[in-house]
């Protein structure tokens, strides 16, 4: 079994932590409870609980409080736990190296937004620059991509609204502005629409701990007051297709409807208030050192690849009208 021996310069023996060990450690810590860290490293429960206490045993240190049936990390836990990840992907890494693979798999999660419409070719370029490395990438509301990130599930984080945590460290990205969009045949397509006009329109927004709903109704509320709120919808796509079919407006990502505004399918409704302006970020966990991997494609996508995409989509809603 792997070993990892941790020599004290002060004189004390060595502590020696197996790689399972921090396996089960890691992914007790995220799942809550052995028994669904068990699933994860593919062993039987109490395999698992014994070698988590066996990992305590050797720490000497409890690594968890155990409230009802759940485990909740206690301080020592919350000092092991970026540790460890690290060091399991120091491991991971070695394996890599003399498995052919260049460099470890990066391990992401970013909202809808982000994930459908901006990174996919970045993530292609970064996969023909490295082929044969895995990528993994969830995609989520910007709620979930914090609370991946906190809980060392993902190494970057890619997100839309101001929400943040204490443990983590964001940084600015990529400019976008919210637009409100109407199916091509609506009264209101094309034009400079009043606050009454909007105000008496029914809506589709995202679901609450969405980056762009928080954008949303913040624009809304201090422009209109009140709206009608018709649909709550966890999918951009969902809103797009409903938008373009029903009389309901929606305001999304000019990411998202760039395609829809250039061929006709959706057209811009105008205001004479400023667009929600805001600026995507990415997150990362301020204990997590991040591998070379990840540091390159966090260093790419910080080039600012995609900036120009709104403006292209502002110019071709121009040029219809």
């Amino acid at each position: 079994m792997s070993r990892i021996d941790i020599d004290d310069a002060g004189g004390l023996p060595d502590v020696r932590l197996t790689v399972q060990q921090l396996r089960v450690f890691v992914a007790t810590a995220q799942a809550g409870s052995t028994h669904a860290a068990a699933d994860r490293v593919a062993r039987s429960q109490s395999a698992a609980s014994t070698t988590l206490a066996a990992l305590e045993s050797t720490l000497g240190t409890k690594l968890f409080d155990r409230i009802g049936r759940r485990l909740v990390l206690n301080e020592s836990g919350r000092a092991l736990l970026p540790r460890a990840v690290s060091l399991l992907e120091q491991a991971g890494a070695i394996e890599g190296l003399f498995a052919g693979a260049p460099v470890a798999p990066l391990r992401m999660a970013a909202s809808l937004t982000i994930g459908e419409y901006v990174l996919p070719q970045l993530v292609a370029d970064w996969r023909a620059a490295h082929p044969g490395s895995a990528v993994s990438l969830a995609i989520a509301n910007t709620r979930a991509v914090i609370d991946a990130v906190v809980a060392f599930e993902a190494d970057v984080g890619f997100i839309e609204g101001p929400q943040t945590h204490r443990d983590l460290i964001a940084q600015p990205w990529l400019p976008d502005e919210l637009v409100i969009v109407a199916a091509a045949g609506h009264p209101l397509a094309g034009t400079s629409a009043s606050t009454q006009a909007l105000q008496g329109a029914e809506w589709a927004l995202r679901e609450p701990g969405s980056g762009t709903r928080e954008v949303a109704d913040r624009w809304l509320v201090e422009h209109l007051g009140r709206v009608k709120l018709a649909f709550e919808l966890g999918s951009p796509e969902t809103i797009k297709r409903l938008v373009a079919c029903t009389s309901v407006l929606g305001m999304l990502s000019r990411y998202v409807v760039l395609r829809e505004l250039a061929d006709g399918t959706l057209a811009e409704v105008r205001t004479r208030h400023a667009p929600p302006a805001r600026r995507f970020a990415m997150i990362v966990h301020r204990d997590k050192q991040l591998g070379a991997g990840t540091r390159e494609f966090v260093a790419r996508c910080a080039q600012g690849v995609g900036a120009s995409a709104p403006r292209s989509a502002r110019g071709a809603a121009k040029r219809r009208r």
